[in-house]
Formats: C-alpha cells, structure tokens, sequence
C-alpha cells in the first residue's frame, strides 16, 4: 500500500508560481510511474503532467511551458508557472507501478492517489 499526500496549493494571482510536492509513505523507486491530475468543480478529473519509470515527462496542451513535473526518490513535483485562472483546480498526485506511456492520462491507469491539494488563480 502506497500512501500518497499533496502540499503547496493556495491561492495566487494569475501570472504568479506554486510548486506542489507529493511525498509517497515508502520508497517507491525510480520505475514508478507517477502522475498530477486536477479536477476543476462540474469538470471531469484530466491528467496534466506525468513522468514515466525512465523520467519521461508528458504534459497535457494546455500547461505546456508553463508546467514543469519532476520525480526524487519518494517526492513528486509539479513547477507551475504563469499560472491563469483556468488552472483553478484540486490537484491530485496518482501512482502506479507500470502505466503504459499512451495511458499516462488515463485516471483509471493509476493504483494509488493522494487526497489532492486545492490550487486557486485570480485575475
């Protein structure tokens, strides 16, 4: 069982940065995949940023060069520059030990998720 918990949501201004961190309970190794989705209120969850068990990263259109998803031992990272409001989101860490790279948006490809931390953007 891999426990995961999101920090480093808040609030900000359109334009600004946030850094989200996701710490897994145990040692989950380098060949985890593992991913950052968000789930605005009336949308359905969408993947925004996911790295795959050689580092790989992928990225959803809209966060392009603006986001940017990092993996250390057991902490997940999500850079998030430029932020606009259409970012405004609970943020969700998710695990899983293989995830095919054409799935790595795909919420049910994933095992393990963390209880999500809220992002919020004004203009």
């Amino acid at each position: 069982q891999v426990r995961l918990v999101e920090s480093g949501g808040g609030s900000v201004q359109a334009g600004g940065s946030l850094r989200l961190s996701c710490d897994a309970s145990e040692f989950i190794g380098s060949y985890f995949c593992m991913a950052w989705f968000r789930q605005a209120p009336g949308k359905e969850r969408e993947g925004v940023a996911g790295i795959d068990m050689y580092g790989s990263p992928s990225y959803v259109d809209s966060v392009k060069g603006r986001f940017t998803i990092s993996k250390d031992d057991n902490t997940l990272s999500l850079q998030m520059n430029n932020v606009k409001p259409e970012d405004t989101a609970m943020y969700y860490c998710a695990a899983d030990a293989w995830v095919a790279p054409s799935r790595w948006a795909d919420a049910n490809a994933y095992l393990w998720w963390g209880q999500g931390t809220q992002v919020t953007v004004s203009s």
